[in-house]
């Protein structure tokens, strides 16, 4: 398996798409190749994938006011008044993460990404879901060691595409229906849902806050992929795209509102790197409170070349960043093999995220 840099995307893989982009090897960022492998996967407009429709926001009041004053012939004092107030309501208990407690620091989260209909783009897109998901169960065990497993589904919520669209944007949403289907699937196993975002031209945080109602809920994080984020006149496949430690903020600082206003436990914020280009200005990253940012080498090749690029994108990495690591399936091991739980938990800093695609 040929790599000009360790851990960059291998190429020749089928797409699973309708529209999946079929170029040569054009010329990438700063000489980089460009991801001719994944311009194959994900810039197609996979199956399944709808326009969001407008994403709303529940609210709720409690009304309030006192009641009519009774008239009488006599005053009587204040004190002489009886009382009519209603017992205390027993406090509703904080929102919890999946497994309990509101801090991820107690558990090794371990997850599948992907998209159904699209088997290419993650293995979450292949077979029975809930099988899936007891198939993550069983992984996460393996990966735990000091700490709980953490089942997770990383769900493509936002598709980076090769045709701009009626909008220009270069992207596709998923439907509501599929991100409630996981939902659903990820309340009944005690896991943790990941909306994932490849934004093709889109606004970052404007996709974010499209996935609002969503958010609200304690169980469901973010997963960026700023390789698949494009400028003005850039198409997804062509060239590595790009975020800046100020987005990454921005789209933090967001998350922070939303769970202090809803009194949430700590929420992901993941996002995947595939080379150091990808993240401009890291040192400008500030976590914000209440969100856990997980920085995941993504980087494709042998067990040596993954700890390679490991090296490369955990060095210098800004305080309070967390970290995390991806593993491919059929990539890690054309040529060579996976890597061992106990190789992978060997990392330093040791993963508190580990994803397989």
């Amino acid at each position: 398996m040929a790599h000009s840099t360790p851990g960059m995307p291998a190429t020749d893989r089928a797409s699973a798409g309708q529209d999946a982009l079929r170029h040569g090897d054009g010329g990438g960022r700063s000489g980089t190749p460009p991801p001719t492998r994944r311009g194959m996967l994900s810039v197609a407009a996979a199956a399944g994938i709808g326009l969001l429709a407008g994403c709303g926001e529940e609210s709720a009041g409690s009304p309030s006011g006192a009641g009519p004053q009774g008239s009488g012939k006599a005053k009587r004092s204040p004190s002489a008044t009886p009382s009519k107030s209603s017992p205390s309501p027993t406090p509703k208990p904080r929102p919890e993460l999946p497994r309990g407690g509101r801090e991820l620091s107690r558990y090794r989260l371990v997850g599948y990404c992907g998209l159904p209909g699209a088997a290419a783009l993650g293995r979450l897109g292949i077979g029975d879901l809930d099988d899936q998901v007891r198939q993550i169960e069983k992984t996460a065990r393996a990966y735990a060691a000091d700490r709980e497993p953490q089942p997770v589904l990383e769900l493509l919520a936002t598709v980076a595409n090769s045709s701009a669209g009626p909008d220009g944007t270069y992207r596709s949403r998923t439907s509501p229906d599929t991100i409630r289907r996981f939902h659903d699937a990820a309340k009944r196993h005690r896991a943790l849902l990941l909306l994932n975002i490849q934004p093709g031209r889109a606004s970052v945080l404007g996709e974010v806050k499209a996935l609002r109602e969503w958010l609200v809920h304690p169980d469901v994080g973010i997963a960026l992929d700023p390789e698949w984020e494009m400028g003005p006149g850039e198409v997804p496949g062509d060239t590595y795209g790009h975020t800046s430690g100020k987005e990454l903020t921005d789209v933090a600082r967001y998350l922070s509102e939303i769970i202090a206003e809803h009194d949430l436990p700590q929420k992901p914020l993941v996002f995947h790197q595939v080379a150091v280009s990808v993240v401009s200005e890291q040192s400008a990253l500030r976590p914000q409170p209440g969100v856990v940012v997980i920085k995941s080498a993504d980087g494709i090749g042998s067990p040596g070349m993954k700890r390679d690029t490991w090296r490369q994108l955990v060095k210098d990495q800004p305080e309070g960043v967390r970290t995390g690591f991806k593993l491919f399936y059929e990539e890690d091991t054309e040529g060579s093999r996976l890597m061992t739980p106990e190789e992978v938990l060997a990392l330093r800093p040791r993963p508190d995220y580990v994803m397989f695609e």
